[in-house]
């Protein structure tokens, strides 16, 4: 049977005995409903993991014995970072959850021509809190020991000045290649629209600002499609998913 995998945000040393933060602490003992004796596996992010034993689970609060750290990495060696612009309902929680498990490196929401969700203040403070969080429950059940980092919303044009890559390419379904290149990239920066698609415009200054499109075949995809059959097709031609065959 795998064993529970849980995030924490606290320092993990080999014999310490910890108790877990409120929310990881309900989780063990309402929703897995474990005891006393069981074990599960910690990370906090920093890479690597822990192998550890319940200790006590109240109500209110668990504790656990920490084990000898454990060296493994589930790290893609493409550095992937999805700019991807803002769509409704739980469509951008979705794109998070599964661009997580495909190995993404980077999130960051992005404001276009037509993104109809407008965020500020604490309702984006909130938003952004949630997806991080989103991006976490996926590391765990995954098998990734470290976090992917959910940026703040940015105004699309600012994201494709500023993001460093070394390679960077825009989702267009009325571009002629479907080939993301033969060069190998160690990072990307992969660029994807709302429902409506970028304007005319914003593909135009995404390609001033060093974008390469990319199409993905004769079908339109979905906002919350497109961009992980994007990131599945570089990880299968630069990261670590390697097709049937290989």
């Amino acid at each position: 049977m795998r064993l529970p995998r849980i995030h924490t945000d606290q320092a993990l040393q080999a014999g310490a005995r910890v108790e877990l933060e409120p929310g990881q602490a309900h989780y063990i003992a309402r929703v897995l409903r474990m005891r006393a004796g069981d074990a599960l596996i910690l990370f906090n992010g920093a890479g690597g993991q822990y192998p550890a034993t319940l200790e006590a689970v109240g109500k209110n609060a668990v504790a656990v014995t920490i084990g000898e750290f454990e060296p493994v990495e589930r790290e893609s060696p493409l550095a992937l970072h999805l700019g991807i612009a803002i769509s409704r309902g739980d469509r951008m929680d979705w794109v998070v959850q599964k661009a997580t498990e495909l190995g993404v490196h980077a999130i960051t929401p992005l404001l276009s021509e037509r993104t109809e969700v407008r965020l500020k203040g604490e309702r984006e403070a909130k938003k952004l809190r949630h997806w991080q969080q989103v991006a976490t429950s996926a590391c765990e059940q995954c098998g990734r020991n470290r976090l992917p980092v959910v940026h703040p919303l940015r105004p699309l044009p600012d994201w494709c000045q500023r993001v460093e890559a070394d390679a960077r390419l825009v989702l267009d379904p009325a571009a002629d290649s479907s080939d993301p290149g033969a060069a190998v990239p160690a990072s990307v920066a992969l660029l994807v629209g709302p429902e409506g698609g970028f304007s005319a415009a914003e593909i135009a200054a995404a390609t001033t600002a060093g974008f390469h499109s990319l199409q993905l075949g004769p079908r339109v995809l979905r906002t919350e499609t497109a961009p992980l059959a994007a990131i599945s097709l570089l990880q299968a031609r630069w990261g670590d998913m390697q097709p049937a065959g290989h």
